[in-house]
């Protein structure tokens, strides 16, 4: 029998969009995520090995790309009556990319024998690990055809799409019916594995801040093909014993380590804007109501706007701390290692906090962003970034970052910034555990990698205004036009997460 010592892979991730690396509305460099920063620590370099997804800027949507193609055309500013030329601009990129990952150019299978080491897919939740497959996701895709309209540009089946092309990349029957779980353990079983990353469990409460609504899962959720739910949030009863059947299909597997991330409260990514803002006297960081991110605060009206009220954002956050009591829980009995994300995120969101920072980034990431040209004004005199967990925002003037910069474009996954905090916390917990690194984390690549934060889309500027301006709808055919490309795109987010 192999000793686990002997252990031939050296990491193996199973997990949703936040160990794919999915950002700014899509999945594109799977290069730049936290498990690959991860395993840039190991010297020699060990094979970690994960799906491709450059091709046409990656799937379903990626708002840099879109935004620097726009600025390509249009320069740093787009005029009203430019609008219908950049709308027309954005069509054919949409269109462009939903062709592609359709197979309308190409062949999308890899002649590749062993499963990726890393399993991730965007989207999943936790009884997704052990449900869906590539047989699955593909006879939904067939039996539920696309629905075209003139907003129909997204790929509307891209999350089975990808887990088609991460769970079976050759696209043949032999590993049709292989869950993210069973390819990890065939990993183990051809050579053993040192540590495996199980990062899941976001996706069961993402729901309810993406579609704005409280839909507690019933008994029959947990056995349904994901697009087939009802619910928007995991009761907590239900959560535990989703997870504690991962545990024990984890336990299955046989990896030396297993390190498990707390969850973050989903109401702190700049997905939601919290308008009305005056801070509860009761509770310390919540806003009257939760709206979309383009909504700003002198245009909502909650008669006309969807939104969660104050409450029922308290209640979902609560809900997730009942989540991370069942995580740590069920860590404990199984000798699993805890990663204090939840606790990490929180310190950061400097809007709920009023302006405070309850813990100091590193020193080696504050070094690196100073040394950086193109980074080093987003370092303080006290010492400290300036970098935020608000929605990006540049100046005019200068094109420099004054807002934001540790969530994407898409309001709820982080920049590649962002990625490298969340890989620091792994190693942090790793080292501690017995995981020997023999490399520093590389800040000065994860800010390099950046192109988000070293070199803001010049558009981003206008973004405020633009969206603004679709929301409010002072020309009737162009708002028709943007508020499609914005159902769309969060029509997309609630249909796939």
């Amino acid at each position: 029998m192999l000793k686990k010592k002997e252990a031939k892979h050296k990491l193996v991730v199973v997990g949703d969009s936040l160990a794919q690396g999915f950002q700014n509305g899509g999945i594109y460099r799977t290069d730049i995520n936290f498990p690959s920063f991860i395993i840039r620590g190991f010297d020699p370099s060990p094979e970690f090995n994960q799906p491709v997804f450059t091709a046409q800027a990656g799937i379903p949507l990626n708002l840099e790309v879109i935004l620097r193609g726009l600025s390509d055309d249009f320069g740093d500013e787009i005029t009203w009556d430019e609008y219908p030329a950049a709308l027309s601009h954005t069509f054919s990129t949409l269109k462009r990319i939903k062709k592609y990952w359709e197979g309308g150019f190409k062949d999308l299978s890899i002649d590749r024998d062993s499963p990726y080491h890393n399993q991730a897919v965007w989207g999943l939740s936790i009884n997704d690990t052990w449900m869906l497959n590539e047989k699955n996701s593909r006879e939904f895709i067939q039996e539920n055809k696309e629905r075209f309209s003139v907003f129909g540009l997204l790929p509307e089946h891209a999350k089975y799409t990808t887990t088609r092309l991460v769970l079976n990349p050759r696209l043949t029957s032999e590993l049709e019916e292989r869950s993210q779980l069973q390819n990890a353990k065939a990993l183990a079983e051809n050579g053993g594995i040192e540590n495996l990353i199980v990062c899941i469990g976001h996706n069961n409460a993402l729901g309810s801040i993406i579609n704005l609504s409280l839909r507690w899962s019933e008994e029959e959720d947990l056995e349904t093909f994901m697009a087939f739910r009802k619910h928007s949030i995991y009761r907590p009863e239900h959560f535990e014993l989703e997870y504690r059947k991962l545990a024990a299909k984890v336990e299955e597997i046989g990896a030396r380590r297993v390190f498990v991330p707390t969850i973050p409260y989903p109401t702190i990514p700049p997905i939601l804007r919290g308008v009305n803002s005056e801070f509860s006297s009761n509770h310390l960081g919540y806003f009257d109501y939760y709206t979309r991110f383009w909504i700003w605060d002198e245009d909502f009206n909650p008669e006309k706007h969807p939104h969660l009220t104050k409450d029922e954002a308290i209640q979902i956050d609560f809900t997730v701390d009942e989540y991370n009591s069942i995580i740590r829980k069920v860590a404990r009995e199984h000798g699993w290692h805890v990663v204090p994300m939840a606790k990490n995120v929180a310190s950061m969101a400097q809007r709920r906090l009023g302006g405070e920072l309850l813990r100091s980034y590193p020193k080696e990431f504050i070094h690196a962003l100073k040394k950086n040209p193109d980074t080093r004004y987003m370092v303080n005199g006290e010492n400290q970034t300036t970098l935020t967990t608000d929605f990006v925002r540049t100046k005019k003037d200068s094109n420099q970052i004054y807002k934001g910069g540790i969530f994407s474009l898409d309001g709820l996954h982080p920049t590649t910034i962002g990625y490298g905090l969340m890989a620091n916390t792994y190693r942090v917990v790793m080292e501690k555990a017995g995981v020997s690194f023999q490399k520093p984390m590389d800040w000065d690549l994860v800010i390099k990698e950046d192109s988000l934060i070293t070199h803001p889309p010049v558009l981003l500027s206008e973004l405020k205004m633009a969206l603004r301006y679709l929301s409010l709808g002072s020309q009737e055919r162009i708002l028709k036009i943007g508020k499609g490309l914005l159902s769309q795109f969060m029509e997309s987010f609630s249909a796939n997460h």
